[in-house]
């Protein structure tokens, strides 16, 4: 076993046994199998093995399945052993098989480390062991988590404002407003210090000095307002945030408060700009049909697909999951023809997909499988895919693996899937074993280059 070898197949799930895998072999009752993979260099099956292992109490085996991949030195190993450890009720040991890692000074190390010190009653040490990353958003927003924990909160205020005094411009454009500031999240941390101290208003007015104002999704100031409910003041704020996600937030605060109308008014009132209703079309329907209202919402989302460019394929099949969900699928097939129709009787793959998903809805599996036989981009790798579970549907298992056979190097997890069904375990593992071919070493073009136009 090798820390490298490791490494590359965990993170690229080639040449390995993946997770999802794992998890289907124990579904289907192949402990046995997952146990000898575990002992043959199969990293996610000895993940899994030793936490069956754990949940079993048989500790001590447990352990002795990690103890060959805790030997390669790889970390991912020793924070999953840590881990189980800790939930073992064994937190001093989890520590202690930690901290070599961390005197490295690798940061996701560092990170993990010290929230485990901070759960178990060494905050200030946790503290003092992030402290000089305070720069890196990453470490920093450990430091502001372990903070609170320690009694530290004000220790880690001044660190971030001097860091935010140290801020330069980022540019030489006179007309630029940004900074070069590191952490580059130091406002939005520094504000959930100041919140959690009471000091509301400073925190507001950090997070409008902030570049970057959503996060996955949401927007930290508009959360901050719907806590303390300032929700004029949130109302303003969505009147002007681009990406709808105030407003979303401001139309959760009237569901959760039991006003349905008033949350989709929110939404509609956002919609009405420019670009508004593209922002915030998914949470709209899905409010509309929490509240019974799902034939309003495909008539919108019908309206938004029918305008000139509207009919993208992310909306036409959020129109059309809605349609099936709501026992309208014939309607949604009726709306794909009309489509294919204003597009010379051509449908492409992402839209025939939707199709099929209607189809299966309807009971046609089999009018799925031929129309999908049939279909002009139906001998590429991805049609394959479409096919070969249509088929498994059906229970024409076989078929499906010779459907994906077809382009090895593209389907490696979905055979192997298949040939697990199949109960065919030993193949299962050898096509997951195949590495793709290393690209080539020389660039094997041989004619004559020009850096003269046209190219």
């Amino acid at each position: 076993m090798d820390a490298a070898d490791l490494d590359y197949q965990a993170r690229t799930l080639t040449g390995c046994i993946p997770s999802s895998l794992v998890a289907r072999l124990l579904e289907l009752g192949h402990e046995r199998e997952v146990e000898l993979q575990a002992g043959r260099g199969e990293w996610f099956c000895a993940l899994a093995w030793a936490r069956l292992l754990g949940d079993r109490q048989q500790y001590a085996r447990a352990l002795e399945v990690l103890a060959p991949y805790i030997a390669t030195g790889w970390w991912p190993a020793a924070q999953a052993q840590a881990e189980l450890l800790e939930g073992w009720g064994r937190a001093d040991d989890a520590i202690a098989l930690c901290r070599p890692y961390a005197e490295a000074g690798d940061r996701l190390v560092l990170n993990f480390f010290a929230r485990l010190l901070s759960r178990h009653g060494h905050g200030a040490d946790a503290f003092a062991l992030l402290r000089p990353g305070i720069d890196d958003w990453f470490l920093a927003e450990g430091l502001v988590d372990v903070a609170e924990v320690a009694g530290l909160d004000e220790e880690a205020a001044a660190l971030l404002e001097a860091r935010i005094a140290a801020a330069v411009p980022a540019c030489d454009d006179p007309d630029c407003g940004k900074l070069r500031l590191e952490p580059s999240n130091a406002f939005p941390l520094l504000a959930a210090i100041r919140e959690r101290q009471g000091g509301i208003e400073e925190a507001i007015d950090l997070l409008r000095r902030r570049e970057s104002t959503s996060v996955n999704g949401r927007d930290a100031l508009a959360d901050l307002l719907a806590r303390h409910d300032r929700i004029e003041e949130l109302r303003a704020y969505a009147a002007s945030e681009y990406h709808g996600h105030a407003a979303q937030r401001l139309a959760e605060v009237f569901e959760e408060r039991g006003d349905a109308e008033g949350a989709i008014t929110v939404y509609r009132t956002f919609a009405e700009e420019s670009d508004g209703m593209w922002h915030v079309v998914v949470p709209l329907s899905e409010l509309l049909v929490r509240h019974g209202q799902g034939n309003e919402a495909i008539g919108m989302i019908r309206t938004l697909a029918d305008r000139p460019g509207g009919a993208e394929d992310w909306i036409v099949h959020t129109l059309c999951t809605l349609y099936a969900d709501l026992g309208r699928a014939p309607d949604g097939l009726a709306y794909l023809d009309i489509l294919k129709a204003r597009r010379g009787g051509k449908e492409d793959w992402d839209f025939f997909r939707i199709r099929l998903l209607l189809m299966v809805r309807l009971g046609l599996l089999d009018e799925a499988i031929e129309q999908t036989q049939t279909h002009p981009e139906q001998d590429t790798w991805y049609a394959a895919w479409s096919l070969s579970d249509l088929l498994a549907t059906a229970g024409r298992a076989e078929e499906a693996l010779s459907v994906l056979e077809r382009h090895p190097a593209c389907n490696t997890s979905l055979r192997a899937k298949c040939l697990i069904d199949l109960g065919r375990i030993e193949e299962a593992v050898q096509v997951l074993r195949q590495r793709p071919q290393p690209a080539p070493a020389d660039d094997p073009w041989a004619g004559a280059h020009s850096i003269e136009p046209p190219f």
